[in-house]
C-alpha cells in the first residue's frame, strides 16, 4: 500500500507553492499505484523518494546514506521534499528497490526529466532554433584488475545466471547505442559490467567509460535530451540522431541548425541532417580525400551532377565506374580516367605520378557533405562553433560541481538513471536562476 502524503508543512520553510514554483510531482502517486499493493503496511511515498534523489544531485550528494542525513537536518532540503520537522527520513536502502523496479519499469526519471524540459520551454528558456551536440567519457564503476580480454567474453551467456548490469547490456544489444554500435571486440571487457568501454581516448590511463549525449537549445544551454551510450563515435553518432527524433516527437520542437565537432562529421549523420531532417548541419566534414604530397586532391575536380561525372583540370571527363559502389562494397562511388586521356597530360606529374590513370571515389551522400562545407564557408559558422561550447560548459559543470566524476551504477540502465538525474539537476539550476535573474532574451546571432 502506497503511504499518504503530508501537506502539513505548509509555512514551514518559505510561503509559496512548492509544486507551483518548483517542481510538480503530483503525477506520480497516480501513475506508480498499479506498482503498489492494495494491502499491507503503507510503503514510502515515492514522491518523496524522487524529491530526495532530484535534491541529491542538484546539491552533489553522491552518497544516498549522506543524502539521508542531510535531509534529515536540514529543513530547506525538508521543505523541498514535503516533510515536516518530525517526519521520518526514508532507510537509504529502500531508494535501491525503488530504483531498480518500479522506478524503472515505469521510466520515472525520464517523465520528469521531460516535465522539467517542458517548463523550460514555458519560461521562454527554448528558442528551438539551433541545438548543439557532444558527448563526454564518465568513469564507470569497473575495474581493470577484474577485467578480462574482448575475445574471451562471451554473449552466450544465461541471463538468469548473471547480475542485473550485465543482464541490461544483453537485453540491449541489438541498440544502436550498445551492441549494434560496432562488432569490433575491445581489449578488455569488464564482467561485472560488459557495457562499458574500454578506452584511451583521454590520452591518459586507459579506463572504463560510458559516454554522455547531450543535446541542448544553444539560447540558454537548456538539456532537450540526454542519452547514455557505449564510449565509441558510432555509438555516439546514434545517440545524436536519436535525440533528435525524441525531441521532436515530445516536444515538437526540430532546430533549424545543428552544431558539433568533427566526431559527427560523418557522410551517414550528415545525410540524415540534411536530407532526412532538413537540418542544416554546422559541422567539420570527416574528409580523408585531401592528400598531403603535392598532387590533386578531389576538390581540385569538378564535379557534373547533370552527366554523373568528373571533369580534370585538362577538360577531360572522368566516367564513373559500371559498379555502382566501390571495390570493397562500401558507399562510394568510383570515376575512372581514360588511360589515354592520361599518357600526354601535363598535368599528370600533379594528377597520378605514379599509375597509369586517375581515380577518384565519391561517398553516396556526397552531396550532404557538400552542404556541410558550403556552410562551413559562412560568417554564421564562426558564431555556432563558439555556442557548441556551451555543451562542454554543461559537461565541466557536471565533472566538478555536480561531482559526476565516476558512475556509481553498473549496466545502459544504470547509467541512463544517473545521466537523466544529472541532466535534471542542471536544467532546474539552470531554470531556478534564469527565473530569479532574467537574462538578455536577444536571439543568438546565427544567419
Amino acid at each position: 500500500m502506497m503511504g499518504r502524503r503530508r501537506s502539513e508543512q505548509g509555512q514551514l520553510f518559505y510561503a509559496f507553492d512548492l509544486e507551483a514554483a518548483v517542481l510538480d510531482l503530483s503525477w506520480v502517486r497516480a501513475e506508480l499505484a498499479p506498482h503498489y499493493s492494495h494491502t499491507g503496511r503503507p510503503s514510502i511515498d515515492p514522491e518523496l523518494m524522487i524529491r530526495m534523489l532530484i535534491l541529491g544531485y542538484v546539491f552533489a550528494i553522491r552518497s544516498e546514506r549522506a543524502l539521508c542525513r542531510e535531509v534529515q537536518l536540514n529543513l530547506a532540503y525538508r521543505w523541498f521534499c514535503g516533510l515536516g520537522i518530525e517526519d521520518k527520513i526514508p532507510d537509504h536502502s529502500a531508494f535501491t528497490r525503488a530504483r531498480n523496479e518500479r522506478f524503472r519499469e515505469h521510466d520515472v526519471f525520464r517523465r520528469v526529466f521531460e516535465r522539467v524540459v517542458a517548463a523550460c520551454i514555458d519560461a521562454g528558456l527554448v528558442g528551438g532554433q539551433g541545438f548543439a551536440v557532444d558527448a563526454s567519457l564518465i568513469a564507470a564503476d569497473a575495474n581493470k584488475c577484474r577485467s578480462m580480454p574482448g575475445d574471451e567474453w562471451s554473449h552466450d551467456i544465461d541471463p538468469a545466471t548473471v547480475e542485473r548490469a550485465v543482464q541490461d547490456y544483453l537485453a540491449n544489444l541489438d541498440d544502436p547505442a550498445w551492441g549494434a554500435a560496432s562488432d569490433v571486440v575491445p581489449k578488455f571487457v569488464a564482467p561485472a559490467d560488459p557495457a562499458a568501454q574500454w578506452t584511451g581516448a583521454l590520452r591518459n590511463a586507459a579506463f572504463f567509460a560510458y559516454a554522455d549525449n547531450y543535446l541542448i537549445d544553444v539560447k540558454f544551454g537548456i538539456i532537450m535530451d540526454v542519452e547514455a551510450s557505449r564510449a565509441i563515435r558510432q555509438a555516439e553518432v546514434g545517440a545524436s540522431q536519436t535525440m533528435i527524433e525524441r525531441t521532436e516527437a515530445t516536444f515538437g520542437i526540430k532546430p533549424e541548425w545543428l552544431a558539433a565537432d568533427t566526431a559527427y562529421g560523418s557522410a551517414p549523420n550528415l545525410h540524415f541532417l540534411v536530407d532526412e531532417k532538413d537540418i542544416a548541419p554546422h559541422i567539420p566534414v570527416i574528409d580523408k580525400s585531401v592528400r598531403d604530397d603535392g598532387t590533386f586532391s578531389r576538390e581540385d575536380f569538378i564535379y557534373d551532377e547533370t552527366r554523373d561525372c568528373y571533369v580534370c583540370f585538362n577538360g577531360k571527363i572522368l566516367p564513373r565506374s559500371s559498379g555502382s559502389r566501390g571495390p570493397r562494397g562500401d558507399d562510394t562511388i568510383s570515376y575512372f580516367s581514360r588511360v589515354a586521356d592520361c599518357r600526354d597530360c601535363p598535368f599528370k606529374p600533379q594528377c597520378c605520378p605514379k599509375s597509369p590513370s586517375r581515380k577518384i571515389t565519391r561517398h553516396v551522400h556526397e552531396a550532404a557533405r557538400d552542404v556541410a562545407r558550403a556552410i562551413a564557408k559562412t560568417t554564421a559558422y564562426e558564431q555556432t562553433r563558439r555556442d557548441r561550447k556551451k555543451v562542454e560548459m554543461l559537461f565541466a559543470h557536471l565533472k566538478r560541481i555536480l561531482r559526476m566524476g565516476r558512475l556509481r551504477l553498473r549496466g545502459p540502465a544504470g547509467a541512463q538513471f544517473e545521466f537523466t538525474l544529472a541532466a535534471i539537476a542542471q536544467n532546474l539550476r539552470r531554470l531556478a536562476k534564469l527565473t530569479f535573474h532574467p537574462p538578455d532574451t536577444a536571439a543568438p546571432r546565427v544567419a
